[in-house]
């Protein structure tokens, strides 16, 4: 964009009152932030987290399988993009097939917008993609407390393209203000017949029809040569689409560890998650500290090795780890052993890793 044309697009921001206050609604849009990997392989099979924090493959009965990585593509002020790479191909797409990237949000933090009333607002969409071919994908956005569904094609070329769209306003159906889903913005990249054998209509919002979802998209699945890049993602309040709003590093990880936040050894071999007391022969129990307010109470998953050492009884390996109460800041963490059971109730003891300099501990709060 011209010097010229991006003042002109700011004066229009201006009248439109778009410069106050934070613009960006969605978080980690430059996709910096990677808690859970760079770049995990085998994709396809099931929907999941992967990669890049808060960016959800959402994958059904299809037998394509690809790659997603966080990459260094500088261009534009960005420094990296999600990729998915095509590693096994899906020739014959079954009626059912569908894969796609998701980004939901919560309600209350879309009430600038107002849905679902005379004064609704429109809102531009606007991100950055690529590929190795031209190929149309579509971009959904899903009001998932009404089910109302909005879709709009785009189109990507091998050099890097930005795609603006903007949102009718929708003066049908409220968000709840509150911390559940309200809106899903998905991009498909492949579907088969259920989703692709009805209409294609532009830009409108209506009551979900599964035929009309992903009408003229191409398959990500018809090569393994095919990639599809996309950083800068945008969504903002208003009819234009203003420079990309970049935020620090730190606070990007800040706002994605609401939703997810990996407890890991970095390399110390006995890092300790909590220090706590005996509550049994064989269970210890202490208070995380996490380092950000999460949505919800977080679930817990864990790999790796680790022990509790408590007075009296030494190292216990053989741990189970689970949430015994939940708490949104300081969850209460069981840690039972199964590995000998000559605890002593009431006892000190310390809980973490058992020299494993790659145990980690997963706090999950995902809409």
């Amino acid at each position: 964009m011209s010097k010229a044309a991006e003042l002109a697009k700011w004066g229009e921001v201006s009248t439109n009152g778009q410069v106050s206050g934070r613009r960006n609604i969605v978080i980690n849009g430059a996709m910096n932030v990677a808690q859970r990997s760079a770049s995990v392989t085998g994709i396809g099979a099931t929907s999941g987290y992967y990669t890049i924090d808060r960016y959800q493959i959402i994958a059904g009965a299809t037998a394509g399988r690809f790659t997603m990585a966080q990459v260094a593509d500088v261009h534009d002020g960005f420094a990296n993009a999600m990729k998915l790479t095509c590693t096994t191909a899906d020739a014959s797409i079954a009626a059912g097939e569908y894969m796609g990237i998701h980004y939901r949000i919560e309600g209350q933090d879309l009430q600038q917008i107002k849905k679902g009333t005379s004064d609704a607002e429109k809102v531009t969409i606007s991100f950055y993609v690529k590929g190795n071919a031209s190929a149309t994908y579509m971009l959904e956005v899903k009001d998932s407390d009404n089910t109302r569904l909005n879709q709009n094609q785009f189109a990507v070329t091998t050099d890097w393209t930005r795609i603006e769209i903007t949102l009718n306003a929708d003066t049908t159906g409220a968000f709840t203000d509150d911390n559940g889903l309200s809106l899903e913005l998905s991009f498909w990249l492949h579907g088969g017949s259920t989703y692709t054998s009805g209409t294609y209509t532009a830009n409108t919002w209506a009551g979900q029809t599964n035929a009309n979802r992903l009408v003229g998209i191409s398959s990500f699945f018809d090569s393994t040569d095919r990639t599809f890049f996309l950083t800068g993602l945008q969504m903002e309040v208003g009819s234009v689409a203003t420079p990309f709003e970049h935020r620090s590093f730190g606070e990007e990880l800040a706002l994605c560890q609401r939703y997810f936040y990996r407890w890991k050894t970095d390399g110390e071999a006995y890092s300790n998650l909590c220090i706590g007391g005996c509550t049994s022969t064989s269970v210890a129990r202490g208070v995380a500290q996490l380092p950000q307010i999460m949505r919800s109470n977080a679930s817990v998953s864990s790999s790796g090795t680790f022990r509790i050492v408590s007075m009296g009884a030494g190292v216990r390996t053989g741990i189970t780890i689970t949430i015994n109460r939940g708490h949104t800041l300081q969850p209460f963490m069981d840690f039972s052993s199964s590995g000998g059971s000559n605890l002593t109730a009431g006892n000190p003891a310390e809980m973490g890793a058992n020299n494993d300099n790659d145990s980690i501990i997963d706090f999950n709060a995902e809409l």
